[in-house]
């Protein structure tokens, strides 16, 4: 049974889901700016294919807000017809700097000059120009029906509003913005809309093998081991996919990643294929999550659930998700799921110690379990040295979706399926009590922080000492 929620309305089946440590393989210069380098997946690790893309999309979006779509006519007026939401819109663009780095162009040369007493712009169509909420808009319009292209550079830009955002939600105005609930509340509207053509038959053109294309020979060595592992059908338009969310929500073949030790029920098994971003002991009921580096907040986290003090000086095991990934969960442990708890929340909001950056909602992960739309699916593990165990699952800028696939009083094998993220990659965590004693795998201990390395769905994380 699949079990959904719409952030906008009540619980149903038949709704769509809207719910430091040094890191490896990211090069950055003073945090931010065109030097940054991401090779993990979410964005194209050379900045000018942003510059480049965005340029390209505000020349094709035009200047007339005429032809927007009902969903954008009406987060417009949403902003016109509130002036304090239109301050901090207007706000959040203005304070993003003219200064370095954010007055280059795609190649890092500056994007003005002075001529006599005349600022001139050079390669002005090269520009970072998202300056204003109406661009904002008219480019969010364009991409209600558009999927992404495979990039060179290593990554996708799979996540396009996110690249629009980039940074304006850094700026205080946009860190205030972003804790809006009405204004969550808009953005959960475009992307819900804009989901319905990535899960549409018009979503799969991406799905080619031609340059660009999610089946092609760059794209599936990106991917890796695509044509063993997952099920697919050369025969068929688009490998046998429906759509785009269908390609990235894809399943594995029969017999891949199966749980190494079934009948050993002092082993717990990653629930999601991610790199480790963090492990932490000895959790807070509460804590200071939005000034403490990767602090967790319990009650936060878990939106005040009759659960909290159970895990209060538990143990929080989180990683992330690449948009190249396995998008789909599995249990960690054979037992029972007790209950299951969607938890609205931010779509665009990163942390106050992160800065503006590129890499700043990746790096607000421990952040975002407090604040971001979540799912947490409580499990009664049947080896009670385990006991009660949380699965988080977290949406995370376009990731909103997230789908559960088991309900409440079922019995769940471990390794079996869940439930899933829509539309990229995200964050997940698995949440212990105090009284489960788990020792991580040295492996996942050597990981912790380098998300570029992945650990497989099913793979053993850790062992109960009884």
């Amino acid at each position: 049974m699949t079990t959904t929620q719409s952030l906008s309305g009540s619980p149903s089946p038949s709704q769509s889901v809207r719910p430091s440590k040094k890191f490896s393989n990211v090069k950055t210069q003073d945090s931010i700016g065109p030097t940054v380098e991401l090779r993990i997946g979410w964005m194209p690790q050379d900045p000018a294919v942003v510059n480049r893309w965005l340029s390209k999309k505000i020349e094709q979006a035009g200047e007339k807000d005429e032809s927007f779509a009902e969903v954008i006519q009406k987060f417009q007026k949403f902003i016109e017809n509130d002036a304090s939401i239109l301050i901090l819109f207007q706000q959040m663009f203005n304070q993003v700097p003219t200064t370095p780095p954010y007055d280059k162009d795609t190649w890092g040369n500056p994007s003005v000059s002075i001529v006599g007493c005349v600022l001139v712009s050079k390669f002005a169509h090269h520009l970072y120009k998202v300056r204003d909420y109406k661009t904002m808009l008219r480019l969010f319009n364009s991409l209600l029906t558009e999927a992404p292209v495979f990039t060179t550079k290593h990554a996708s830009l799979a996540f396009p509003i996110n690249a629009i955002l980039q940074w304006p939600m850094g700026t205080p105005a946009g860190k205030a913005l972003f804790q809006i609930p009405s204004v969550n509340e808009q953005f959960c509207n475009v992307l819900n809309e804009r989901g319905k053509y990535l899960s549409s038959p018009a979503s799969a053109h991406v799905l080619n093998t031609e340059p660009g294309g999610w089946l092609s020979d760059e794209a599936l060595k990106a991917m890796g081991g695509f044509t063993d592992d997952f099920i697919h059908d050369t025969s068929k338009p688009h490998w046998g996919f429906t759509s785009w969310d269908d390609f990235f929500t894809r399943r594995f073949k029969e017999g891949i990643r199966p749980v190494p030790a079934p009948y050993d029920s002092r082993i717990v098994t990653n629930p999601c294929e991610g790199g480790v971003y963090n492990i932490a002991h000895n959790v807070l009921e509460h804590d200071t999550f939005w000034i403490k580096e990767n602090a967790y907040s319990l009650a936060d986290m878990l939106a005040n659930h009759e659960f909290v003090t159970k895990f209060v000086g538990g143990t929080v095991y989180q990683t992330w998700l690449s948009a190249l990934s396995y998008h789909r969960w599995h249990s960690p442990v054979t037992g029972t799921v007790v209950d299951i708890d969607f938890v609205p929340g931010t779509y665009y909001s990163s942390s106050p110690t992160v800065g503006m950056s590129p890499l700043a909602l990746r790096n607000s992960q421990g952040y975002l379990t407090s604040v971001a739309t979540r799912v947490n699916i409580y499990m009664h593990a049947d080896n009670p040295d385990i006991g009660l165990i949380c699965f988080m699952g977290v949406g995370m800028a376009e990731v909103s979706s997230v789908e559960v696939q088991v309900k409440k009083g079922e019995r769940i094998i471990q390794g079996q399926e869940t439930g899933m993220f829509h539309f990229g990659g995200s964050t997940s965590c698995l949440i212990f009590r105090p009284e489960t004693k788990i020792k991580f795998m040295e492996d996942v201990n050597s990981k912790v922080g380098d998300m570029a390395n992945i650990i497989k769905v099913n793979t053993p994380i850790g062992c109960i000492e009884a």
